[in-house]
């Protein structure tokens, strides 16, 4: 597949160019040393914490801010303190004082993305950190991140990541991490 970043086959991990190839080494990062030690590399070295080899991540560009951009940005921010309810583009417009048409150009512009994009973009990301850091259900994880159900979550994560949240929990979990830690350190 013409499209795929990086392919990991157990012992062999390649990649399809520089940057694919630094992705393959926060994947390797997260699966030795755990979620958390790679996205605090990824912030070090300004990258985008997780993108899986078959799919090409959103990464958050992030808003201008101008003098003008003040009710942009702090509607933006209301969005991402309650992505688990329903956000229509005509209220964020309007929270914005902006129409709809002018916050749509507006939002292209700063952000790269259309807004539905956008939004499930961050309910993706926030549905990461729940499935990370929590050992919630996969209703309770959907709910709080606004997708309505384990089956709109499971979707959203097949479309964007091509792998299931569940999957995602086995291989990122912070558990998980703490339990692979314990068996190397009983081991040892």
């Amino acid at each position: 597949d013409a499209a795929v970043l990086s392919v990991d086959n157990g012992d062999v991990v390649t990649s399809a160019g520089v940057a694919a190839g630094l992705d393959c080494c926060l994947h390797i990062v997260r699966a030795r040393y755990g979620a958390e030690a790679a996205l605090r590399l990824a912030r070090q070295i300004v990258l985008s914490p997780h993108r899986q080899g078959g799919q090409a991540q959103f990464i958050e560009h992030p808003v201008a801010r101008s003098a003008d951009a003040d009710r942009f940005t702090q509607a933006l921010d209301a969005v991402r303190a309650t992505l688990g309810e329903a956000h229509s583009l005509d209220r964020v417009a309007e929270a914005a004082g902006l129409t709809r048409r002018t916050f749509t150009r507006r939002f292209q512009k700063s952000i790269g993305a259309s807004f539905g994009d956008w939004l499930t973009s961050q309910r993706i990301e926030l549905a990461q950190r729940l499935l990370e850091a929590t050992e919630k259900s996969m209703d309770m994880i959907a709910f709080e991140a606004g997708f309505g159900s384990a089956t709109s979550l499971r979707q959203h994560f097949a479309a964007r990541l091509r792998t299931s949240p569940a999957q995602y929990r086995r291989e990122f979990s912070r558990r998980g991490d703490q339990e692979e830690r314990m068996t190397y350190v009983l081991s040892s």
